[in-house]
């Protein structure tokens, strides 16, 4: 369900502005219902001041007068961007000057993860161009060996919707293209709890492939070459002398 902006400065107001129960105010509001009852009693949100619902576009005057005549009514919330996500952007997606530094760990963390999406997906998701991202693909960034891959929604450089509404496209179109997706890169599509605490796990170069069984196979000589016949070294052949 989608609560309001400032719940607990809203819920301070409704119960100062209205006669709605605290029941209601707490289910709209999503905090618990002793909860709002310590803020009418005034040992909970000392010093909030109230945020008017209405001025904010979160409830209207009629939506409040059916709770008021209606102990059982539920408020319902009117669309509300902030609670319900953004509305679809049009044009590049805009970073803020504090968080671009970390725009190249967000795209390494994307490039490592979810190898399905195109280079126009990442460069809308976090706000990059596709020189830089092509550049932390290869590994021909300047700063590619101090750069760790980090989730770009933990960064606050996207919103979860967004991206999982990216993954899922990507996984259509390669369905559409007869592309599956192996089931090595499924298992890295990973938590953002499990990306931020997860080890970088080390790999051997594909031109060493093979040679961990080559050292093995050179300690063990064949075995059979190896026994001698002990009576072939007494059998020798007789000498001059005993003739």
């Amino acid at each position: 369900m989608a609560l309001p902006i400032m719940a607990k400065a809203t819920a301070v107001w409704l119960v100062d502005n209205t006669t709605l129960t605290f029941k209601q105010i707490s289910d709209f509001c999503g905090l618990h219902e002793l909860e709002v009852n310590g803020i009418a009693d005034g040992e909970v949100a000392q010093g909030i001041k109230g945020f008017d619902p209405i001025a904010n576009n979160q409830l209207t005057a009629e939506e409040i007068k059916k709770g008021e005549d209606s102990p059982l009514y539920k408020l319902q919330l009117m669309f509300n961007a902030a609670a319900e996500g953004e509305q679809k952007r049009r044009g590049p997606r805009y970073t803020p000057l504090s968080k671009r530094q970390d725009r190249p760990a967000s795209i390494l963390w994307l490039v490592k993860f979810h190898p399905e999406l195109s280079d126009g997906q990442i460069s809308k998701l976090v706000g990059t161009t596709k020189p830089t991202i092509q550049a932390l693909r290869d590994r021909s960034h300047w700063n590619i060996a101090n750069i760790q891959p980090i989730d770009p929604v933990a960064l606050g450089l996207c919103k979860q919707i967004e991206l999982d509404a990216a993954v899922q496209k990507a996984a259509k179109k390669a369905a559409k293209d007869g592309v599956a997706i192996s089931d090595e890169e499924r298992s890295k599509l990973v938590s953002t709890e499990q990306s931020l605490s997860m080890d970088t796990e080390p790999k051997m170069p594909a031109s060493m492939s093979g040679l961990e069984n080559f050292s093995l196979a050179q300690e063990e000589p064949n075995k059979e070459e190896a026994i001698l016949d002990a009576e072939s070294l007494f059998n020798l052949p007789a000498s001059d002398d005993e003739d």
